[in-house]
């Protein structure tokens, strides 16, 4: 009788619980109130079951108790009994998955009037691509990344000349406009999660995965990463800043192309050792964690680094230095810089490619210049 009440009691309060709880949806900035509508069935089908199946149990431990004197009837199988709860359990499946479906088709079906984005995670940041005044994107390759191309975007095909590559900036869309996301991963699994939006998709290496929204209010809005990604999958965060019609057609038209971009770094004059020090930083995959524009990564940017006074975790500051640099990369966790986490493993190299390393960050100094930095947080500082 005991077990009976209790379960009972967790039953109501459980109910009681579900309608009171102060914890509700983020509020809705897209088209998808479609999906609220699905989550609000899902609970109902889902509440009905627990509620029944729970009163069943109390009913069954009241009614068939143990008593003195009594002895249990032994019944092999109820075939009617089977096929009831066989029918009830398909109606319940089919009242959960069915909506799902629904939407789900709605949500990867674009209409034809949607302007597209391109969305490519790496580890750990989001990069973004819109189509130039042709409306296309080009041809673009993971395996042509590079700092200098860092979409991979192929230098002769010519839809990809005026498209517009932003990297670790805020991905901006026009208000009241629909918008496909198609998306690409350039190492691992990695996820795009706009609560706000109701917006979530799996960015799948090798493949091109896609959704639309119509963002329905300006503002900004948090984009996280919702798959594991590695260590630094907690830093794996952006936004999206949602402007009206008119001030983002001018923020867009204010953007270098890749055609301009192209054209910049062909007129550079890099020297030698630097240009190696940059081929390893990428090719050992330096730049996962360390950003040259100035924005905050899992490691400190290298943007102004050499030569600058960095503060450690316990409180005390030395200067980026050679020799600092090279105790930083071979034994990185014995003066780690206040604010980031010890994530980064000890490398030995080569004196002659240590060398080249401290060049390429020296030159980064040197150049003093930052694109659409992201400034760390005051806890960083």
């Amino acid at each position: 009788m005991a077990v009976a009440i209790v379960l009972l009691i967790i039953v109501i309060a459980s109910v009681v619980f579900h309608f009171v709880n102060p914890w509700t949806l983020t509020e809705l900035a897209s088209n998808w109130s479609s999906m609220d509508a699905m989550l609000q069935v899902s609970f109902a089908v889902t509440g009905i079951v627990f509620v029944a199946v729970s009163l069943f149990l109390v009913l069954a431990i009241f009614r068939y108790r143990h008593r003195p004197g009594h002895r249990a009837r032994f019944s092999p199988d109820n075939r009617r009994l089977e096929w009831w709860l066989l029918g009830i359990t398909s109606v319940g499946i089919m009242a959960l998955l069915a909506p799902g479906l629904v939407v789900y088709y709605d949500f990867i079906r674009t209409p034809d009037n949607a302007m597209t984005v391109e969305v490519v995670g790496e580890q750990w940041r989001f990069s973004y691509r819109y189509p130039g005044p042709d409306g296309e994107l080009g041809a673009a390759d993971v395996r042509r990344m590079s700092s200098d191309n860092p979409l991979g975007l192929d230098p002769d095909d010519p839809a990809g000349q005026d498209d517009v590559v932003v990297v670790d900036g805020p991905l901006r869309l026009p208000v009241d406009r629909p918008v496909r996301v198609v998306m690409r991963s350039k190492d691992v699994l990695h996820n795009v999660f706009v609560p706000q939006f109701r917006a979530k998709m799996d960015m799948v290496p090798g493949m091109v995965t896609q959704f639309w929204f119509t963002p329905t209010r300006a503002g900004e809005f948090e984009m996280i990463c919702a798959q594991h990604c590695g260590v630094g999958h907690f830093n794996m965060r952006g936004s999206v800043q949602v402007l009206e019609p008119d001030a983002f057609d001018t923020w867009l038209a204010q953007q270098d192309s890749f055609g301009v971009m192209l054209a910049a770094l062909d007129a550079r004059v890099e020297d030698p050792e630097v240009a190696r020090g940059r081929g390893i930083a990428e090719q050992q995959g330096c730049l996962a964690c360390h950003s040259v524009d100035g924005s905050r990564r899992v490691g400190p940017t290298w943007l102004n680094l050499y030569g600058s006074e960095v503060t450690l975790a316990d409180d005390s500051v030395v200067t980026a230095d050679d020799a600092y640099l090279r105790r930083s990369i071979t034994d990185p966790r014995a003066e780690l810089t206040k604010g980031y986490p010890p994530a980064m493993p000890a490398y030995d190299f080569e004196d002659d490619v240590m060398d080249a390393l401290v060049a390429y960050i020296q030159s980064l100094a040197d150049s003093g210049e930052s694109a659409d930095a992201q400034p760390a947080p005051d806890d960083a500082d």
